[in-house]
């Protein structure tokens, strides 16, 4: 097991919470985790179905076995279960008691905040980071490489073509989870709007556009990319225009949030592939953004990211809303930092003023260095500040 970042938290937020949830997309390693951190606890699934017949028809009976708590694996399966959780730790106080993990978010956080509001830590898990690779010495040499992969944890501990594996990965859970979900009737005509979906990962949300193209309406369009939020597959970035000025754009960006399963979607099955396809700049970004999310989730914390694009097509790919300001961060795929890279935050920094902090450039380049007060940073230290 490659460790995992957000393995502190949980040691922090045991104390804490009576009830600790661990949520994410499918396979990211959140029963592994929840297993390593929370080894004297017994473990359950409700994948298996005498367990979950046994948690939906004698909740009481279910928990009665575990005075001491559980790890409860995809426990939104059975929604019951929830309240009589919240009895149980009531009645008792004993903190970090039950843990819980569950890979349908839409669910998942509507009966934790009916049942559990106030009780339950939440922890949320992404595929691997480029930071907890590379403190593993895992992460592939070239950047190519990288992006096909992606961060899923089986594509590191078995040998297997990820090709393969996220092929399989689509089929096997992300066309069950949504049709369990949200009861798509047209199997193919979901994977086609998967696959536009991941045609424009790092830009401008266009949902009439999107639906148009997949032939279905503009609401379908809205619930299932929900959906597809809900359950870690896309990530929505937010346009940040509060005291920046009104002429800036106000739709949100897509973006995957594996950059693996999105070139798999796109049919970019080689490094040589992907080397010379046009969207080689948008899956780098999208890399890049989901690695200051991930850092943000591996510390407990929720998302501070915008971006910023005027109407005349100036743009900043990434503002880090902190504390002492604002940090713009620009991303480029190009191994060659020109001075033109610069523009868009320079662009920025003349608007924002004294809100502005720390500007950066993350970049395909060998080294990490500092120009014209601008940190450029290679991508394997994309976060570092």
């Amino acid at each position: 097991m490659i460790p995992r970042s957000a393995a502190s938290l949980l040691g922090e937020v045991r104390s804490g919470y009576p009830v600790i949830t661990i949520t994410g997309p499918r396979q990211s390693g959140k029963t592994t985790l929840a297993r390593a951190v929370f080894a004297e606890k017994p473990y359950v699934s409700l994948e298996t179905p005498d367990e979950r017949e046994f948690a939906a028809t004698d909740p009481r009976g279910f928990l009665a076995r575990w005075r001491d708590g559980a790890i409860i694996d995809e426990v939104q399966h059975v929604p019951a279960l929830f309240s009589w959780i919240q009895s149980e730790v009531d009645a008792v106080g004993t903190m970090g008691r039950f843990v819980l993990t569950g890979s349908q978010n839409f669910s998942l956080m509507a009966h934790i905040t009916q049942s559990l509001a106030g009780r339950s830590a939440l922890v949320q898990l992404l595929p691997l980071s480029i930071a907890e690779l590379s403190a593993a010495e895992c992460v592939p040499d070239e950047l190519d490489a990288m992006m096909l992969r992606g961060g899923y944890p089986a594509l590191y501990a078995r040998s297997l073509n990820p090709a393969r594996w996220l092929a399989d990965y689509t089929m096997s859970y992300l066309e069950r989870d949504v049709r369990q979900i949200s009861q798509v009737q047209d199997l193919s005509t979901f994977q086609r709007f998967l696959r536009l979906c991941a045609g424009r990962t790092a830009q401008l949300l266009n949902l009439s556009n999107l639906a148009q193209e997949t032939g279905i309406s503009q609401s379908t369009a809205r619930a299932w990319l929900s959906v597809l939020e809900a359950s870690y597959v896309v990530f929505l970035l937010p346009p940040h225009h509060r005291n920046l000025g009104k002429r800036v754009v106000k739709m949100p960006k897509l973006y995957f949030l594996d950059t693996g399963l999105a070139a798999s979607l796109m049919g970019i099955q080689t490094p040589a592939q992907l080397a010379i396809h046009p969207l080689r700049g948008a899956l780098f970004e999208t890399l890049i953004v989901g690695e200051f999310l991930k850092a943000r989730f591996n510390r407990g914390f929720p998302s501070n990211l915008y971006f910023w694009r005027d109407n005349v097509g100036l743009e900043v790919d990434l503002l880090l809303d902190e504390p002492e300001g604002l940090c713009p961060v620009e991303i480029k795929s190009s191994a060659t930092v020109t001075d033109d890279l610069f523009k868009g935050l320079r662009k920025w920094l003349s608007v924002a003023g004294d809100a502005a902090r720390l500007p950066r450039l993350v970049s395909a380049a060998p080294e990490s260095y500092t120009r014209s007060g601008i940190n450029v940073r290679k991508w394997q230290e994309a976060t570092k500040g």
